[in-house]
């Protein structure tokens, strides 16, 4: 139940989302040196551009930026940066800017149909989650992240670039193919309540500019009937060398790559009457604009302002010092909102309020201060907003405190010592975010220890008098929007325009000044009586060591190099909700309140005030079957996280107001979650896949009346009373030496019993057999399916990793029926789900959505796919793909401390040996394609099929 809540409540917050245009698939010389420009006194100086990234321009005007950098190693991102987007279509030409991403992927002069993606899959890169492509307003950027230790492969990945710059075929047939996906994708992605409420806000937020008739997907009836020449002719003018730049950061040698971008990119040539790249505006209004939009399928009230004005990008110090103070003030802001929120008195479900890009980013140069808030009904929303709105003008009259401006600038000086210790480690993806923003938007490009040094400096610079100055500004006189989006049901209660219009004049009426309720405590009031370490044990296979403390508790620790300046730790011991009675089942699957609720006289507010400047985090938590802790922090900081740890475990918080706040926000979620046909199909999946059973049932306004605060704190307290049977994993930055005092005070000294503890198996089993369930809900012309193939079975390395070749042989075959030759889906998606625990079972998935009249046929062509495998295996070349990809993914994740953290966990629950990851290369050789027919006649048994369909209601 607890995870549907949580399901619902993503939602609620997913109504304050900003419109997102993207959509994916997603004088020559070179910078030697960096160096400071003058500028005029009250702008700053130019910030300079990091010397590490070389950038140049060929003749024919192509921009390029090449970085070396070693993490992850033996890999490049290798990007291709379009400076236009559907801003630059004719009105004939309506969503072709997106639809020419599409065709990238359909041909090229290299690369015929489908054959670079072929290439590319069977090199070990991912369609869709490496190889992709987005498009919007102003720019269409293509992404490839590629291997270098293959010299062939990694010179192939500059000409899949230059292909997509100037050699895409456009062959008609493939054009016409690649409507229906198109057509699709639009249907995945609206054809519900968001979206018509979208087409109604946009032409109001974005009204008298270009950008309200150039949505990047464009108009379904242009894109069923455009000619072939209109594409084609959209490639030819805009798709040109002096509009593009490659982007190239890796583990590689600079110059090598500098040559290969020469060699691949010099031939293209640009238009000889080139059409001008023209930039838009989006004009301002003096008078607010006010809309008031409600839909049946609408769950929730929600009410935005938004106080338009001018901004732009980053690039001098004086533009820097403002981008830090808008950041200090979201942060304060924001968690001034967080305390009311905490309060059961609070007059919103949902408050959000900061400054920044307007609706995240849709017009270059526009930024905005929005607020969101999400009331109980449509009768409370005018006094929702007020309360917003209040908090903005009562910043506006009275500015922040000393104390507050101390606690942002601590946690601002945190995360830049923590950028500097992560220097050498900068994952190359975040360099390419910024060449990409300098090269669209013309954003600097600093040095890491330039950053630090001016963040630093800036810092002791920013005065609260400053601070207050710019707040001031943030409320504009004009430039102001009013946005509610409501249930239809509730129209009649809504505030009216006119209400709605005075609650923005008058919301400051009667505010008085911040009250900083910090509590100056230690979070501890003394250090435990520390316990000791008894016994030691070297595990050389995987680099680790495990200690038994004299509570009974194990800890395992890796010490590793792949981050400078992070330790990641989780623990676990058997029991759950699995113990709580069916009559306490509902408190205490809300269990999670507790440690939510802060810890000991700290409630979540003042114990962020209390960390402030300090990178610890820790938790608690109690899920199915097991019970634990989980945290992160810098090496510095461990202590911190430890002693988090044992408060959450000796010092557990039990707070009425939140929780009756949440109580009260669960009766709204639960009362409305059945506007929404995807909320009611989920709900009837959960119900069908858990055979009905009391614990598996999605929770109703009715269960609310079963959970008690008393009945979940003491659930809480019986599950980390006893200590003793836990396993804690470490994993990070640290000497095992060192670190041992840490864990001997406050690991060895939790509390333990020495009982022998179990999670119990209530019964909660999918159903057996064949069921099909149609749910008819929905207003559009849209259709979703779920396929369920699952069983019993022996869980094993050698099963499982047939298992997941199945599974990516039937990924692979669904995307090509379904999408390439069906035309029918967008993204269809395959995903294999394995437990061992209480019982070892497995679940294949298949999901799509559709048109409804096609949902009989792509549900034939799915379970077609599904036989031939059955009878033939999977093919070689599919094999293929998915040992590269294994192969790939593995190199990259024995890098990663998260990685080893899961892998850890999970290899002492199931009982697995630990250097099993480095027998993969072995078990994959057992994959062959007579391997994956006899899997497949095991696994793939349509005996167990649930079939799932949602279409509109008739």
């Amino acid at each position: 139940m607890k995870k549907n809540i949580y399901i619902l409540a993503i939602g609620l917050v997913a109504q304050l989302a900003v419109y997102h245009p993207g959509y994916a698939q997603k004088k020559p010389g070179t910078t030697k040196a960096a160096t400071t420009i003058p500028a005029k006194k009250s702008d700053g100086q130019l910030i300079p551009n990091d010397p590490n990234v070389k950038i140049g321009k060929l003749p024919n005007g192509l921009t390029y930026y090449i970085r070396k950098n070693t993490e992850p190693k033996n890999r490049a991102e290798l990007y291709l940066a379009t400076s236009i987007g559907s801003l630059m279509e004719n009105d004939d030409q309506r969503g072709l800017a997106h639809f020419t991403e599409h065709m990238a992927f359909n041909g090229s002069k290299d690369f015929p149909k489908n054959e670079m993606i072929d290439y590319l899959q069977k090199a070990g890169v991912r369609f869709g989650a490496d190889l992709n492509a987005y498009t919007s307003f102003n720019q269409t950027v293509y992404q490839l992240p590629i291997p270098t230790d293959s010299t062939a492969v990694f010179k192939s990945g500059f000409k899949i670039l230059a292909n997509w710059a100037g050699k895409i075929s456009m062959d008609g047939e493939e054009i016409d193919k690649e409507r229906g996906v198109i057509i699709e994708e639009d249907r995945q992605r609206g054809k519900n309540a968001q979206e018509r409420m979208q087409k109604q806000m946009l032409p109001l937020i974005l009204k008298g500019s270009r950008y309200e008739n150039r949505l990047p997907i464009g108009k379904v009836d242009l894109l069923q009937t455009f000619t072939h020449d209109k594409i084609r002719n959209f490639y030819k003018d805009w798709y040109r060398p002096n509009l593009q730049a490659v982007i190239a950061v890796g583990d590689f040698d600079v110059n090598e790559v500098e040559q290969l971008i020469k060699q691949n990119f010099s031939d293209l040539a640009n238009p000889a009457n080139p059409r001008p790249r023209l930039t838009y505006d989006l004009p301002d209004n003096k008078d607010p604009l006010v809309k008031i939009i409600t839909d049946p399928e609408q769950p929730y009230n929600v009410a935005q302002v938004m106080y338009k004005q001018r901004g732009g990008v980053v690039k001098t110090t004086a533009d820097f010092k403002k981008s830090l103070m808008y950041s200090m003030i979201n942060s304060m802001l924001g968690a001034r909102l967080q305390e009311i929120l905490q309060k059961g008195n609070a007059p919103f479900l949902v408050a959000q309020s900061s400054y920044g890009p307007f609706q995240g980013g849709l017009v270059p140069n526009i930024n905005a201060l929005q607020t969101v808030v999400v009331s109980n009904s449509a009768s409370t929303l005018e006094k929702a907003l007020t309360a917003g709105l209040a908090e903005n003008e009562r910043l506006n009259k009275f500015g922040f405190l000393p104390s507050e401006i101390e606690i942002a600038k601590k946690n601002i000086t945190a995360a830049n010592e923590k950028r500097l210790k992560e220097k050498d480690k900068t994952p190359s993806s975040s360099f390419v975010q910024k060449y990409l923003n300098n090269f669209l938007e013309g954003s600097s490009i600093a040095a890491t220890e330039y950053s630090y040094d001016l963040t630093k400096k800036t810092l002791e610079e920013i005065s609260l008098t400053d601070i207050n100055a710019l707040a001031k500004t943030l409320i504009t006189k004009d430039n102001q929007i009013i946005l509610v989006m409501a249930p239809e049901k509730e129209k009649a209660s809504l505030p009216t325009e006119a209400q709605l219009l005075a609650t923005l004049k008058n919301a400051g009426n009667g505010v008085t000044p911040y009250v900083d309720n910090s509590i100056n405590k230690p979070l501890l009031d003394k250090k435990p009586v520390a316990g000791k370490i008894v016994s030691e044990k070297k595990i050389d296979a995987v680099g680790a060591t495990e200690l038994t403390l004299s509570n009974g508790v194990k800890v395992l620790l890796k010490p590793t190099d792949f981050k400078n300046d992070q330790i990641v730790f989780s623990s676990f011991s058997k029991g759950g909700t699995s113990l709580a009675s069916n009559s306490d089942f509902r408190s205490a699957e809300l269990v999670s309140l507790i440690p939510e609720s802060g810890v000991g006289e700290f409630n979540p507010s003042n114990l962020n005030k209390l960390l402030a400047g300090n990178t610890a985090n820790a938790g608690a938590y109690v899920n199915d079957l097991y019970q634990g802790f989980s945290g992160s922090a810098s090496p510095k900081d461990l202590e911190t996280a430890f002693q988090l740890v044992y408060a959450y475990a000796t010092k557990p918080r039990k707070d009425a107001e939140i929780f009756n706040k949440n109580m009260s926000d669960y009766k709204v979620i639960l009362a409305n979650k059945n506007a929404s046909p995807s909320s009611v199909f989920a709900d009837t999946v959960q119900a069908v896949m858990a055979s009905y059973h009391e614990r598996g049932m999605p929770m109703n306004l009715s269960d609310l009346n079963k959970i008690s605060l008393d009945k979940a704190f003491e659930f809480y307290k019986e599950r980390f009373a006893d200590l003793g049977e836990q396993t804690f994993v470490i994993v990070g930055a640290f000497d095992v030496n060192a670190i041992k005092p840490l864990i001997e005070t406050y690991i060895a000294s939790l509390p333990s019993a020495g009982k022998k503890q179990n999670f119990a198996d209530n019964g909660l089993k999918p159903p057996v057999g064949k069921i099909s369930k149609t749910v008819y809900k929905g207003l559009e012309d849209k259709a979703a399916v779920q396929l369920y193939l699952h069983g019993d079975y022996d869980f094993s390395q050698e099963n499982n990793v047939q298992l997941d070749a199945l599974n990516e042989a039937l990924k692979i075959k669904i995307l090509e029926r379904l999408r390439e030759k069906e035309s029918g889906v967008y993204s269809p998606n395959v995903s294999l789900s394995i437990n061992k625990e209480p019982n070892p079972h497995y679940y294949f998935t298949i999901s799509f959505s559709c048109a409804p009249a096609n949902v009989e046929k792509l549900i034939a062509a799915s379970l077609d796919e599904v036989n031939k495998i059955k009878q033939s295996g999977a093919s070689a070349d599919d094999l293929t793909k998915f040992k590269s990809e294994e192969q790939r993914q593995t190199e990259l994740s024995l890098r990663d401390n998260g990685f080893w953290l899961g892998y850890l966990s999970s290899c002492i629950k199931n009982g697995e040996p630990m250097d099993m990851v480095f027998q993969q290369p072995k078990l994959l050789e057992k994959v062959t394609v007579e391997s994956t027919k006899a899997a497949a006649n095991k696994y793939l048994n349509e005996n167990n099929y649930l079939r799932f369909v949602l279409v509109p209601q008739k």
